[in-house]
C-alpha cells in the first residue's frame, strides 16, 4: 500500500502523544467517567468529515472510550497515513472537550495456535468462532466484528511435548511492559525467556501455561 506506514513513524510524528501502537492497529483510551460525556466524543467524532472511505473503531463504555485505528484492504493490514491524520483529528477533539487520554490502558489480545498443518486446522477454527480469513495472510483469522482477539496459525513441525500448543500474545505500549511482566511474575508466573525482547517476553503460569507480552519494538 503506498500510504502504508511503520509503528515507528506513526509514534514519531507529531500531535499522537495519546495512542499506541498495540499489534493491530493504533489505539487510545479517552477516560470520559461517564456514559454521557463518553457519547459526546464519539457523536463528535462522527461529525469528521471522510468517515465513510476511512473511519475508526470506537468501543464506548461508562466510564471511557476506545479508538482503534486500522486501515484493511486485500493486501495490507496494518497502519497509514490516513490513521496517522484521524489519530490527530481524534486527539484535538478529545482535548477541546477536555476529556484526558490514559495510554496505559490500551492494549491488543492476540491467539496463536501452532499448527503442523495450517490449512487443515484453520478450517475448524474459522467455522466455531463464525471468523474470517484476514485478506493479506494465510495464518491469520479475524473476528468480522471487530471485536473477538484475532488467531495467528505458526506453522510447526514435530509437537514438542513440554510445549503448550496455544498461547495468549498480550500486545502492550512499550512502555507499560516490564510493569506488566513484574505484575504477571508477583502474580505467579515466571519468565521463560527475553530471548527476542524487547519485540517479546515468553511467559509461564504456574503450571507452564504459555502467555507472550509483546511490544512493537524492534519490529520495523
Amino acid at each position: 500500500m503506498s500510504d502504508g506506514i511503520t509503528a515507528r513513524r506513526f509514534h514519531e510524528s507529531d500531535g499522537v502523544a495519546d495512542w499506541r501502537v498495540v499489534g493491530e492497529g493504533a489505539c487510545a483510551y479517552f477516560r470520559t467517567g461517564s456514559f454521557a460525556a463518553g457519547a459526546r466524543l464519539v457523536n463528535a467524532i462522527s461529525e469528521l468529515a471522510g468517515l465513510d472511505a476511512h473511519h475508526p473503531d470506537v468501543d464506548l463504555r461508562y466510564d471511557g472510550v476506545i479508538v482503534r485505528l486500522i486501515t484493511v484492504a486485500p493486501d495490507y493490514y496494518g497502519l497509514s497515513e490516513r490513521d496517522l491524520a484521524l489519530a490527530r483529528q481524534i486527539s484535538t477533539i478529545a482535548r477541546k472537550l477536555g476529556v484526558p487520554a490514559d495510554p496505559s490502558i490500551v492494549q491488543t489480545v492476540l491467539v496463536t495456535i501452532d499448527a503442523r498443518d495450517i490449512p487443515t486446522v484453520k478450517p475448524f477454527w474459522r467455522a466455531v468462532l463464525g471468523y474470517q480469513d484476514r485478506d493479506d495472510s494465510p495464518e491469520d483469522l479475524v473476528d468480522p466484528r471487530g471485536r473477538g482477539a484475532s488467531l495467528w496459525f505458526q506453522k510447526i513441525g514435530a509437537p514438542d511435548p513440554e510445549r503448550n500448543r496455544m498461547h495468549i500474545d498480550i500486545w502492550v505500549p512499550p512502555d507499560q511492559a516490564q510493569a506488566r511482566i513484574a505484575a504477571a511474575i508477583a502474580a505467579g508466573g515466571h519468565l521463560v525467556t527475553d530471548e527476542y525482547a524487547p519485540a517479546w517476553w515468553t511467559l509461564a503460569d504456574p503450571e507452564g501455561n504459555l502467555a507472550d507480552v509483546a511490544t512493537t519494538m524492534s519490529r520495523d
